[in-house]
């Protein structure tokens, strides 16, 4: 493989993770784990001082409230919590939808609204199941994303007013790559959705479906006019791009849209994302099938968009933003990756949107996988900690 990351030769693995296996937290119900105010410690030379904000309990993603800086925290049970950065005050969240629990699936990303400031309206993704689980089988399932408005008072939140928008089609009967990564773009206009191919692979490349692609949908979730397919009607008008396995989405402060996937046994890639492009999955990956069968690698001419940087072995990237405060002010458009690979590290990448290329700078290793990264007002991060008993940090310069 050509450009390959040769991750092993800077960070010497004991085994190497699947990018989406359900793969272990490494909690040790033996050790004493890390309580809200201490401060963790990371390796000699991390750039970080990073604080235990929170405890959660499989932590999936987290939202920085505009102006007020609070934070609102989906859990894949299905449960949230809104939290006071300020005073460490948590408030229990309610007016959820019902969660399809299990596997990859569960409560999932959150998303303040472009104009919260005015209408308070908060978008959540989450797996939605057609029915009670089948004995010893997998249920029907979807990822679904809905709207509603946040009400806080008097020690709980609750939105009101939930009404579904969006979801996928088919339900499939398999436990993961929902994606459901909400993104708005930087003129508030449209609601883009990372929906993930549900581990079938084909569908990403069909445009029959609305799975594997990247969605370009108006904020009430009907198709946005001057999508690429709008002609074809259906789910296709709802299409950006295509050829997608399991994704991340950020944008660049230069408003150009990137997206980050899970690849199956290597494979991971960043991609600069352009309207109607196919990616190529599952058709080409610079990775294998997990029973070791060959996937064709990406080559000049297979007539599939490439990727920008791949990585073998894996990071499992849990999420992607890129970064735009002063606090760490020499990172201003670079990518940071919460990773959830044995790696389990921020991973810092430079990105040249002009050409479409891109290069890891370096990692920064955490005690446990990371799920998501946000960035505050200030510059500063937070990051939610992967599995059962996992917790919010606070990640700040280290002294």
């Amino acid at each position: 493989m050509s450009r390959r990351i040769l991750v092993a030769a800077l960070f010497p693995l004991v085994a190497l993770a699947a990018s989406c296996q359900n793969a272990a937290t490494g909690d040790n119900p033996q050790v004493a784990l890390p309580t809200p105010g201490e401060t963790l410690a990371l390796e000699a030379g991390s750039p970080f001082a990073a604080t235990v904000a929170l405890d959660l309990n499989e932590g999936w993603a987290v939202a920085v409230e505009p102006g007020s800086g609070n934070l609102l925290i989906t859990e894949k049970g299905g449960t949230a919590k809104y939290y006071h950065p300020t005073t460490g005050a948590a408030w229990p969240v309610s007016g959820l939808p019902p969660v399809s629990y299990g596997g990859q699936g569960g409560l999932g990303d959150v998303a303040f609204a472009p104009d919260f400031a005015t209408s308070r309206m908060v978008y959540l993704s989450w797996a939605q199941a057609s029915g009670p689980q089948p004995a010893g089988g997998e249920p029907m399932r979807r990822a679904a994303v809905a709207r509603g408005r946040l009400e806080c008072a008097d020690g709980a939140c609750e939105i009101t007013g939930l009404t579904e928008i969006w979801h996928q089609q088919p339900m499939i009967a398999s436990p993961g790559h929902f994606s459901h990564k909400l993104m708005f773009s930087p003129d508030g206009r449209y609601l883009f959705i990372g929906s993930g191919e549900r581990m079938q692979g084909d569908p990403a490349q069909s445009l029959s479906t609305n799975l594997g692609k990247v969605l370009r949908l108006n904020l009430d979730g009907t198709p946005a006019a001057g999508n690429p397919f709008a002609e074809r009607g259906g789910v296709a008008a709802q299409v950006w791009s295509y050829g997608h396995r399991n994704l991340q989405l950020a944008f660049a402060p230069d408003g150009r849209l990137w997206e980050l996937e899970h690849g199956p046994r290597g494979g991971d890639e960043l991609n600069l994302v352009a309207a109607g492009a196919n990616y190529g999955w599952p058709v080409r990956s610079n990775g294998n099938d997990y029973d070791g069968d060959d996937i064709p690698d990406h080559t000049a001419d297979d007539g599939f968009t490439k990727p920008a940087i791949f990585w073998d072995p894996v990071i499992a990237p849990g999420d992607l933003l890129i970064y735009r405060g002063s606090m760490f002010r020499e990172w201003r458009g670079q990518a940071l990756i919460a990773a959830m690979s044995s790696v389990q590290s921020i991973v810092r990448v430079s990105m040249d949107g002009a050409a479409g290329t891109a290069r890891e700078v370096a990692r920064y290793r955490f005690p446990r996988r990371l799920r998501d990264i946000a960035e505050a007002a200030d510059g500063s991060l937070w990051v939610v900690e992967d599995g059962p008993r996992g917790h919010l940090l606070h990640l700040t310069p280290a002294p």
